[in-house]
Formats: C-alpha cells, structure tokens, sequence
C-alpha cells in the first residue's frame, strides 16, 4: 500500500499567540482574546483574576501561593507560543508583565503591543 502524505492544510496549524498584560485590563484582555480568535489564532491567556474574589483565593496565604504557580505557567505558555500580544491600554506595562516580556524576548519571540509607548516600554 503506498504511504500516505499529508497534505498542506492537515500539517499547517493557526499561531499561538499568548496574552500578556496586567489583569487589572481583565475586560481588555479578554477582548483582545476575542479579537486574535476571530483572527484565527490558538490564544493562551491569564486564566484567573486574582483582583476578583473567589474561594481558591480567598486568603493572602492562598493568593501569594496561586501568584506564584500562575507566574511560572504564563512563562511555560510563553514558550508555547508562536508570539507574544502585550495588552497594555494607555502603554502601562507592570513589573510581572515586563519580565514576560523579557523571557518572551530572551527565546526570541515577536513582540506586539496593543498600545506601543513611546519609548519603548512603559513600566509603572
């Protein structure tokens, strides 16, 4: 039986893309995860809202606990993805957001910004 080969579009797959951003944009970010969808991209977002109450994170011993975890699985999605979106309205860019941002440029990821500063990167 001869051997099959793949075609093209069996083998191609859309761009990851991962979301990076404080969630303090949760309402931006989940927008932006909309729009790189109707795009045609696989999106790796945030998945909690520590600034929303919830049981998993209800005391400062459980939050700081989860932080941590969350802040190595969003590296570990970084180094899935094909690229990086920084969610960052008025160009703000905090100190989590700008070591991913770091990582994602020290594995020489693309880098785009929904609000590029002016000088580069805005921390604050």
């Amino acid at each position: 039986m001869p051997r099959q080969t793949a075609t093209a579009t069996e083998t191609d797959r859309p761009t990851i893309v991962v979301l990076c951003g404080s969630t303090r944009f949760w309402d931006e970010l989940t927008d932006a995860a909309l729009y790189q969808t109707a795009a045609g991209r696989i999106v790796l977002s945030p998945g909690c809202n520590l600034k929303q109450p919830h049981p998993l994170w209800n005391s400062p011993d459980q939050a700081d606990r989860l932080k941590q975890m969350l802040d190595t699985l969003h590296l570990r999605k970084i180094d899935l993805a094909d690229e990086v979106l920084v969610v960052n309205p008025g160009g703000y860019i905090g100190d989590s957001t700008a070591r991913e941002i770091d990582y994602a440029r020290s594995l020489g990821k693309p880098i785009r910004y929904t609000h590029p500063a002016d000088d580069g990167d805005s921390h604050g």
